[in-house]
């Protein structure tokens, strides 16, 4: 028996596989609408076999975009897109969720490719927000500190996108409080100096997220799944830490959340990350023994005896792959062949190629 392969149930979804692509940035939206790149990126990992696969990074407001390019759900005209998305990932036989986000003060810069640079208003760029008024690095904006109307405007903004989510089809949502985007910017110490109810004490630093978790939740179906992503530590002296990671879990649980996809740094430029195969599943196996809820690993995790390890010695319930599934699209179908694993379905239309036949 292979426990990559085994199902696993979350409310009323049934996963075929424990294999979940984790969201990618492509970079490769006009105004937000989902195109014929992003059917073809995530379509073709539903035809690679994924059970579970987690859209790129996805704006809940045009401010909360990392750059012009980004995936976006602030507005009705972004349902129709990322439909035809769900519509063709489903028919695969996988599932696909949606992550919602918005990157505060790592916002208004250029593609990857272009340098990932600082955008002026005159290049596209806008104005960005966050907790306090400091910036990522000297290379990307001053942030303007949000408001409490503002914070509750970006609780609303994220609770309108999950209601559009469910209109396109999603039956997974994903809250990103990782990597140094916004919400993680609230709870770490490093970047949210505020004095009011949103600032100093661990209550305060946590209340954003719990309040948006509140939100989506009133609105998301209580059959499907909420996942939330986060940063368990920042690898920075003073910074968010894994005990306070485990800590914020407990209240996540009880507010119905569901799965904690576990990641970490992103939030200063000077994290000191000892990077290695596997790096960060200490964290799921941690927050899974102590928080008892539903973890997905990743961190390099890139063949499948790996895989199959991280969930046969109970680290993670679920193994979060990213650049391992563009390198290999069609990972799960070899890590089947591999791990001896011979029910696993193949595309009609690329039976032929399925070794034995």
């Amino acid at each position: 028996m292979s426990q990559l392969f085994t199902s696993l149930t979350i409310r009323d979804i049934i996963l075929g596989n424990r294999i979940v692509v984790s969201p990618m940035c492509q970079y490769s939206s006009h105004d937000g609408v989902a195109g014929d790149w992003h059917l073809v990126h995530l379509g073709s990992r539903a035809v690679g076999g994924a059970g579970l696969i987690i859209t790129e990074a996805t704006a809940v407001s045009p401010e909360g975009r990392i750059s012009p390019f980004d995936l976006g759900i602030w507005k009705d005209e972004h349902i129709e897109g990322l439909r035809r998305i769900v519509k063709f990932v489903r028919a695969q036989g996988s599932e696909i969720g949606i992550q919602l986000a918005h990157a505060g003060r790592k916002a208004s810069v250029s593609e990857p490719w272009n340098g990932g640079k600082l955008l002026k208003e005159a290049e596209g760029g806008w104005p960005v927000v966050a907790p306090s008024a400091i910036p990522f690095s000297e290379h990307y904006g001053e942030p303007v500190e949000l408001t409490v109307a503002g914070i509750r405007h970006v609780v609303e903004d994220f609770k309108l996108a999950a209601r559009r989510a469910m209109l396109a089809g999603f039956k997974v949502v994903e809250i990103h409080a990782a990597h140094g985007y916004l919400v993680h910017q609230f709870l770490s110490p490093l970047s949210n100096h505020r004095k009011d109810d949103y600032g100093g004490s661990w209550e305060n630093r946590v209340r954003l997220l719990l309040e948006i978790v509140e939100g989506v939740r009133s609105v998301w179906p209580p059959g499907y799944p909420l996942f939330v992503r986060v940063s368990a530590t920042d690898w920075a002296e003073g910074g968010w830490t894994a005990d306070e990671t485990v800590r914020l879990c407990a209240l996540l649980k009880e507010r119905e959340v569901d799965v904690i996809d576990c990641s970490t740094g992103g939030l200063v430029p000077y994290q000191k990350i000892p990077v290695g195969p596997g790096y960060q599943v200490q964290f799921a196996e941690r927050i899974r023994r102590e928080a008892g809820m539903l973890t997905g690993a990743v961190g390099i995790i890139t063949n499948p005896i790996q895989a199959e390890t991280v969930l046969a010695s109970g680290q993670a319930d679920l193994v979060v792959m990213a650049r391992q599934m563009l390198r290999d699209p069609y990972f799960p179908l070899h890590a089947a062949d591999e791990l001896g694993f011979k029910e696993m379905h193949w595309p009609l239309q690329y039976e032929r190629a399925k070794r034995g036949k």
